[in-house]
């Protein structure tokens, strides 16, 4: 490994009499790979620490493999977005890594490999992704939650070409430095979610890692805040930084307040105008919410049974904030064409590219999900305005 290198993705600091070795990375990238081996087996650190939950380095490592995804139990614990999301965040690096010919994380699979080669004590320092996920959505006001789904079914489409010469660019202290000042700009709560909290998170966990010589491998983003944060030696409460913020009241009223308008208004009309007038607006509600779910799941490409019964659903659900439409259809839909092993090997290759979602059976699910989600909320607003509209005019 090079001296230049050396200085532009690796950071040896001094806290609290212990010395702590940040080493920075492209997640894509194959010469970060071989740094993070080289400094481990050059440095022979009492603990090797890494940005990665659980989850994501039992997937990395093919411990757990996707044939081993409950995606009906995923579905109960309404756990389809942060899938989702997940996914295409997945594909789009999976892209970056495809063009250059190394695996996505590869770095972290063999900063891993070594330390275990070596008899060193693997550390994962990462916030479990899905709280992650969480918390960004719910940072989020409702404009920048669409920005951002457009942002990510725009990447589905998207064919980056980057190579290794890009790559140390980017990995570059003053031009990352420069990529966060731009995204604090443009998404000030994204920012402070995705790098913000996670550089305190990390920092915090490395200083918890046993041993007076740690090396730590994180992506290039965090190399600034984290520095800051180990030299600050601030006590970070990690419970507050894993909790997953409520619902806003505002949200909460407007997701009941649509099930009382309609019931408050049929019932008016049945006492006012008669059983007959508020049995055709009742028609013409179940019409509204039923017509563009049940288009939603044909959209998809779902079995006919969960395209007809997508009817049927909707109305209901709607009414009730608990229940999903998506997740209710997405759930029929995985109980009438399971995904196949096969599929669930292929999800990552398949996920990249936007034809094979109606093909491989766990995406179409998330395209149920997803189409009957919109379908069912635009008919609820639809079919409330229009009962809205007979009601005044009768009045």
């Amino acid at each position: 490994m090079s001296e230049a290198r050396d200085e532009s993705d690796v950071r040896r600091l001094e806290v609290g009499g212990r010395e702590i070795v940040l080493v920075g990375t492209a997640h894509v990238s194959r010469e970060s790979a071989e740094l993070a081996r080289e400094v481990i087996e050059r440095e022979r650190p009492d603990a090797v620490c890494l940005e990665l939950d659980a989850q994501r380095f039992e997937t990395l490592a093919e411990r757990r493999r996707w044939e081993s995804l409950d995606l009906r139990e995923l579905i109960r614990r309404r756990q389809l977005a942060a899938l989702l999301a997940n996914l295409v965040l997945a594909s789009y690096q999976r892209k970056l890594g495809g063009a250059l010919g190394v695996v996505p994380g590869a770095e972290m699979v063999e900063a891993a490999r070594a330390a275990e080669a070596l008899g060193i004590p693997v550390v994962l320092c990462d916030r479990d992704v899905r709280v992650t996920l969480r918390r960004t959505w719910a940072s989020l006001s409702f404009w920048r939650q669409a920005e951002l789904l457009a942002t990510l079914a725009a990447s589905l489409f998207e064919r980056p070409e980057l190579d290794e010469a890009e790559l140390r660019r980017l990995r570059d202290r003053d031009v990352m430095s420069e990529l966060m000042q731009e995204l604090g700009a443009a998404l000030p709560a994204l920012k402070r979610v995705l790098i913000d909290e996670r550089d305190c998170y990390l920092a915090e966990r490395i200083r918890a890692a046993a041993g007076r010589r740690v090396v730590a491998v994180v992506g290039a983003g965090h190399l600034e805040g984290m520095q800051r944060e180990l030299l600050a030696a601030r006590p970070v409460d990690l419970a507050a930084l894993e909790a997953i913020p409520p619902v806003s009241p505002v949200w909460r009223w407007v997701g009941w307040g649509v099930p009382a308008l309609v019931l408050g208004s049929l019932a008016w009309m049945a006492l006012r105008l008669g059983p007959e007038v508020a049995g055709r607006q009742l028609g013409a509600y179940v019409l509204a919410t039923g017509l563009p779910t049940s288009l939603g799941a044909a959209a998809a490409l779902a079995h006919p049974l969960t395209i007809a019964l997508a009817f049927a659903v909707a109305p209901i659900t709607v009414l009730s904030p608990a229940i999903g439409a998506g997740h209710v259809l997405a759930f029929l839909e995985a109980w009438l064409r399971p995904p196949r092993v096969a599929e669930l090997e292929s999800v990552m290759s398949d996920a990249g590219s936007p034809r094979r979602w109606w093909s491989n059976r766990l995406l179409r699910c998330l395209l149920v999900f997803v189409f009957t989600t919109l379908g069912a909320m635009g008919g609820a607003y639809v079919g409330l305005y229009e009962l809205l509209r007979a009601l005044f005019s009768h009045r």
